[in-house]
């Protein structure tokens, strides 16, 4: 599917010249798809009201355009996440290409009795709506990513940050009235001190008590059994040797719940993950759907305000190579009557040159559709 599409609107003064169009371009750029874009007779207005709704159409077609891109940027991580492969984008049913190629006006959704101006308000409100509910539901389905991130560094940080409640046995603990077990954390270098010193740490230290659990590519976890009245001093001496100390207290209860915790966020973040994969899949057809109808009323609006009354022209949607890009230029100012046409104006005080946000000037209307 190409990722680019023009589209363009000519003054349709010359005879057959549909079939003019498609013979240049079949012969001079025949690697470039070629459609009609049908827009309907819509409400024409006032030349006033035109000229303020062409300003606003820039504006509105940035931000339509910049939703589309934020759910399907939604979609590919969302995507990525799970490892599968991603659904292809529908609008209405079918491809997005196939939707923008022979794209249907919706009568009932967008009566082409109302002012251009409601349609385009209309528009704008929907996509504003499916914008700020794809926020909502982000930040929800983030807060719980979140949360499961944060346990999940827990759980493979370095001893030094990392629960420890994965890692220690109840018979690791030794807990009585005066004695109680401390968990050192020891860099990896330092096992050898550690071993040798600990016993002098302060009195009281019950011998070769020390006992090694786990060991990262940093440090080690070992246990130290000593008196409850001396281990303020022994964490004071470690502490001045280089060696951490940190307190656990082995709690089955506490064990267990932290695992239905993890086992419930993680089961959370799926069904939420899924939950929004479907609403962004869906919504980036509302949104797409929405965009081609807008597109429709900025082609007719720039080409009544081009080409002048009764409206009279074609409008069409091309999805050119690179290499090709020159030559459809080429024919289409051909077409158009070149740079000597009475619809080309050198000092555009409408800004039709660089309308929709296009760079190179042309005798005739045309704006892109990047859908990446």
């Amino acid at each position: 599917m190409a990722s680019r599409y023009w589209i363009v609107s000519l003054p349709a003064e010359k005879s057959n010249l549909w079939n003019k169009l498609r013979e240049s371009v079949s012969k001079n750029a025949f690697d470039t798809s070629l459609y009609r874009f049908n827009v309907p007779d819509l409400r024409v207005g006032t030349l006033d009201s035109l000229l303020a709704l062409s300003d606003d159409l820039v504006k509105s077609n940035i931000f339509i355009e910049g939703v589309s891109h934020k759910i399907r940027r939604q979609i590919e991580e969302l995507e990525r996440v799970s490892s599968g492969e991603g659904g292809a984008l529908t609008v209405d049913g079918v491809p997005v290409e196939t939707y923008i190629t022979r794209f249907a006006w919706d009568e009932a959704k967008y009566p082409t009795m109302s002012p251009l101006k409601n349609i385009v308000n209309n528009i704008h409100g929907l996509v504003a709506k499916i914008e700020d509910d794809m926020k909502v539901r982000g930040a929800e389905y983030n807060t719980v990513r979140s949360q499961l991130n944060a346990i999940n560094r827990k759980q493979s940080g370095t001893l030094a940050v990392r629960d420890l409640s994965d890692l220690v046995k109840p018979e690791d603990i030794i807990t009585t009235e005066h004695l109680e077990t401390l968990l050192a954390i020891i860099p990896k270098y330092s096992q050898k001190a550690w071993l040798e010193t600990y016993e002098t740490l302060a009195s009281y230290v019950v011998p070769r008590s020390s006992k090694k659990l786990y060991e990262d590519n940093e440090y080690a976890l070992y246990t130290v059994t000593l008196f409850k009245r001396v281990s303020d001093n022994f964490k004071v001496a470690a502490r001045d040797k280089g060696f951490q100390t940190r307190e656990f207290e082995y709690s089955p209860e506490a064990h267990d719940t932290r695992k239905q915790e993890l086992q419930k966020l993680n089961e959370d973040q799926e069904a939420m993950r899924s939950s929004l994969l479907q609403w962004c899949y869906s919504s980036y057809g509302e949104v797409f759907s929405a965009w081609m109808h807008f597109c429709a009323v900025r082609v007719f609006t720039e080409s009544i305000l081009r080409y002048g009354l009764p409206p009279n022209f074609l409008s069409v949607v091309l999805s050119p190579s690179t290499k090709s890009e020159k030559k459809v230029r080429s024919i289409l100012d051909e077409l158009s009557g070149n740079v000597q046409s009475a619809y080309w104006k050198a000092d555009d005080d409408m800004g039709m040159a660089g309308f929709g946000g296009e760079t190179e000037a042309h005798p005739y209307v045309s704006f892109t559709i990047n859908l990446i």
